[in-house]
Parts: structure tokens; sequence; C-alpha cells
């Protein structure tokens, strides 16, 4: 039975049309609801194409990279196979997806969020009598527009180093570039919450020992955990996200009952005081906590998925290819973050 992916025409072309991924515009030439009921309905419009030209990526038994470049059009699959490994090393161990309510994808390097800050008389809740006028909620643009940043590594490498290297193995590198720009971006949403977005809306500061939060500065106790916490109302603090400060949350004489203990050394997920959320980063300065309600805090604003050098990539100029993403964040609420200082 012949099917449709073999006779697909590839070129460089399919990586600049306007609005569409090179897998998008793979899907247009070769749906894939067609290959539903065949042995072909688990693939995608780009793994049918390495199908077609028998390029393994995966296992011990994975080709070399010199597979790829066997034929013209086979070469036109590299830069995407790159993409992907990337794009996998980014979603490995990303927290972005549990600090962000929202994500929007956009076209540019500046975006202009809303807001609605309302104060604790907007916030309370009031019994709306026959006739009388309805509380109001304002939404407004932001002042300032949200900068975007491009964040990427340069791959620097020639075809002849890393021709006869098996792609299992080539995967592992590309991955670990992915890694590398999710820090980054995680870096930059973690600024964000603590310094605001450019347009006055960083994070309340608390201190352990200042009113309105008990205990001695300097040293974290569950008291003053309760305390940070009984600061968010009328929200929730579902996620801590904490850098240096994880050694003395696991050390509070709280998280060492028997039921703690076991979750913890059998999962590695730590339960928390107040049963939220617990992420830890480098990018989090020291002696600092972050809580916030990760459904109103934060929004991503994407400006592109992973972008790749695919004419060098496809002409075996990898020498000085970039990998990029570019995004940045934005403040939805303001009050919906704050920071716990220890020190």
């Amino acid at each position: 039975m012949a099917y449709q992916f073999e006779t697909v025409k590839l070129d460089k072309g399919m990586y600049s049309e306007a609005g569409s991924s090179f897998t998008k515009v793979l899907e247009k030439c070769d749906p894939s609801e067609q290959y539903k009921g065949t042995p072909l309905e688990h693939l995608d419009a780009f793994q049918r194409q390495l199908k077609r030209f028998d390029i393994k990526v995966k296992g011990m038994d994975s080709d070399v990279v010199s597979k790829f470049f066997a034929t013209w059009e086979s070469a036109v699959l590299f830069p995407e196979y790159v993409a992907r490994a990337v794009r996998q090393g980014m979603e490995e161990g990303n927290i972005l997806p549990d600090l962000t309510a929202a994500e929007t994808r956009i076209t540019g390097m500046d975006y202009r969020s809303i807001a609605s800050n309302p104060g604790d008389d907007a916030k309370s809740l009031k019994m709306v009598a026959e006739g009388a006028r309805i509380p109001e909620t304002t939404i407004s643009a932001q002042e300032n527009l949200v900068k975007l940043h491009k964040r990427g590594r340069m791959l620097v490498a020639s075809y002849e180093a890393i021709q006869f290297q098996r792609l299992d193995l080539f995967s592992v590198t590309l991955r670990q570039i992915g890694a590398y720009i999710g820090r980054m971006h995680t870096a930059d949403a973690i600024d964000v919450i603590l310094n605001g977005d450019g347009n006055s809306n960083a994070a309340p500061v608390f201190t352990i020992g200042s009113n309105p939060i008990s205990g001695s500065a300097g040293t974290l106790s569950y008291g003053a955990l309760v305390d940070f916490w009984s600061q968010f109302d009328p929200y929730t603090m579902n996620t801590l996200l904490v850098g240096d400060a994880m050694a003395g949350l696991l050390k509070l004489p709280e998280m060492q009952d028997a039921a703690a203990g076991l979750n913890f050394q059998g999962t590695g997920k730590m339960v928390t005081p107040m049963g939220a959320n617990l992420l830890r980063s480098s990018a989090v300065p020291s002696g600092t906590i972050i809580g916030l309600d990760k459904n109103y805090a934060l929004e991503m604003i994407r400006g592109s998925d992973v972008l790749v050098e695919y004419d060098k990539l496809i002409d075996r100029q990898l020498e000085r290819a970039a990998i990029t993403s570019i995004s940045g964040f934005a403040k939805i609420f303001q009050d919906a973050s704050k920071v716990l200082k220890i020190n």
C-alpha cells in the first residue's frame, strides 16, 4: 500500500512559511487524519518522514548524524530534529507551567498586557440591594510594554566532528542546550515576580521578625510560614518557590513527622506546611522564599518556539548555528505573589 508521505516534496522553504512551523507545513502536505486505523496512526508528519528515509534517532541502534545528509530532501529534516531535541530538553524539569496562569503567543518583541488591581473595597463581597449600583472591576491596559528576551545557545561543532556520532548521543547534547535555555526563561520569570514587569508591580516583600511576620530574623520557622501564608487572602498560596532555603524547609520539625518523611523518601516530593506545590530554582535569591497563587500571578508571553538557523544546518555549516527561543513574562495580579525574606 502506497502512502502519501512517501511522495511529499521537501525543501528548506518549508521553514520560512509565515505563521507556521515546519511540522505544521508538513501536516498540510500530509495530514495525520488519513492514517487513522493504519500502523502509522501514532506518528506525526515529521516522524513519518523519518520513517520514509529510514532514519532512527533513538536507541542503541540509532543512525549516525550523516544519515540525515544522505539526500538533499532528508537533509531538510535535520533542523526540525535539532529543534525537537532542544524542545525536549526545555520541557524536562520545566517548572514554568507551575508558575504561570496563562500563556500568550505573539509575533514581535514587545507586548502590552492587561491588569486589574482591585483595592480592599473591590475585593470584599457585598450585598447588592435591588436597584443599587453593582460593584465594578476595572480592567485596563498596562502603561508600559512588556519586553521579551531572546535566550539561546550557539551550536559550535564542525560537521566532520559529529557526522559519525550516533543520533541518540547527539540528542543528549541538544537536550542539554534546551535545559539551559529553559533555566534562563525560568530566571526571567522569577525576576518579573520579584521586580515586576516594568509597570510598578513588584511583589510585596515581608521579612521574618518584622510585623506581620513573627519569629527572629535569619531563622525560618513554621510560625513565620503560617504568618506569610495568611497574607495571601483572598488569594491562595498554592506554590512555594525556593532556592537555598529548601534545606531549611526540609529541616523544620513539622516536616519530620512519619507521613512527611515517608512521602519525601518514596517520591522525592515534600509535604509542605500549607499543602503548596514546592519548586526549587537556583535563580531564587539566597535567603528568599517566593509564594504565589499560580492561578492569578503570572502570564507567559511566547514570542517564538525554538528557532534554529535552518539554512546553516541543512548546508552542514554547524560551526556557528544559533538555537534560540523568545519569551517574556507579565504580572497579572500584583498581590497574587509575595516574597518572604529570611535574612
